[in-house]
């Protein structure tokens, strides 16, 4: 199975590490080379490619898996169900795309008053001028807010200078900070985010489904990284509690549900051969509940008061595979696919 993955950019490391922290590290002989492995996935092959191609790549059949920002997948994939998502949010790369204005329009500070603004620009028989990368979803964005009058200006490399130069009247960027539209005398207008975008996992269903056992190895790769991502808010608190018998230590911890696990407390009993009247306990938490856990496992009486992250948290399937299975079907059978 071929998973491909961005070569550079500002999805290359991230993408890279990311990986790696999921216990699914990418081997890569040397940075000149644009295949690569992961060796805890015997069977799966890594592609190098430009962030901007992945898309068509999963598409066509090149690789049956990719890791793409969520942008590059919505303005350049089909609408046939050809690739679909698998994991929508990686929790890494994020950004919003975004309408920015130049400063000086003082009188224009949300989509209503630009949706003012175009409608004035065309009675004086003009056209607003809105320079971006990303035209398929601008345009969806304006018409389903009633911007009917409008020209996009395709453009690349940085957008921010396309007010000053005088090709466009304002732009749709990404943006992380801001900080760049600051510094080039530009404003977000309110409401005016188009999307969203973050880091996300898409599939060929089509080419998956053709093997086997690419299937396997695509319902293995995403299972590890939903359990990674799922794990990530949690810690396993494991403590030594004294008490006359399982029943009362249990009692104790649930005396403070909200922090005695998700399910509850797991209680054992300590075998010793000095004293027989304790019990382990270990709870699952959340990680802005751990002091507050902590403390109730004193107050308890506990000692021995051990906590560690989580690496993975499997569910009795995996979420994220199942939807994107039940999306594939969608797909043959003529349904209209529920993409992101």
């Amino acid at each position: 199975m071929r998973l491909v993955i961005p070569s550079d950019g500002e999805l290359g490391d991230p993408t890279r590490s990311f990986l790696a922290a999921c216990g699914v590290r990418v081997s890569r002989p040397n940075a000149r080379r644009y295949t690569g492995s992961i060796p805890s996935l015997p069977g799966v092959d890594v592609l190098f490619q430009r962030t901007a191609d992945i898309t068509a790549k999963v598409e066509e059949g090149s690789a049956e898996m990719g890791i793409t920002g969520l942008d590059r997948l919505l303005e350049y994939r089909h609408d046939d169900g050809a690739v679909l998502s698998v994991l929508d949010d990686l929790e890494y790369g994020r950004c919003e795309y975004v309408l920015a204005v130049p400063d000086a329009w003082l009188d224009v500070t949300s989509i209503n008053d630009l949706a003012d603004l175009a409608l004035e620009f065309h009675e004086q028989g003009r056209q607003l001028r809105i320079a971006t990368k990303y035209p398929r979803l601008l345009r969806r964005y304006l018409f389903e807010r009633g911007i009917n009058y409008f020209t996009l200006v395709p453009a690349s490399g940085a957008l921010e200078a396309a007010a000053a130069a005088g090709y466009a009247d304002l732009i749709a960027d990404l943006t992380a900070t801001g900080t760049t539209l600051r510094e080039n005398r530009l404003k977000t207008l309110d409401g005016g985010t188009v999307l969203t975008s973050q880091a996300c996992l898409i599939a060929n269903p089509a080419a998956l489904a053709a093997s086997a056992e690419h299937l396997r190895l695509a319902q293995a790769l995403t299972e590890t990284l939903e359990a990674h991502l799922r794990a990530e808010p949690y810690y396993r608190i494991t403590a030594n509690v004294q008490g006359r018998s399982a029943e009362d230590v249990s009692a104790m911890i649930l005396a403070r549900p909200d922090v005695a696990g998700i399910r509850g407390p797991t209680v054992a009993r300590v075998f010793s051969l000095a004293e027989e009247d304790w019990y382990a306990v270990s709870l699952l938490i959340k990680k802005d509940r751990l002091l507050d856990a902590v403390a109730h496992l004193r107050e308890c009486g506990g000692v021995d008061i051990a906590a560690a992250q989580l690496s993975y948290l499997f569910k009795g399937e995996s979420v994220a595979f199942r939807n994107f299975l039940d999306q594939a079907d969608a797909v043959r059978s003529g349904e209209p696919a529920h993409h992101a």
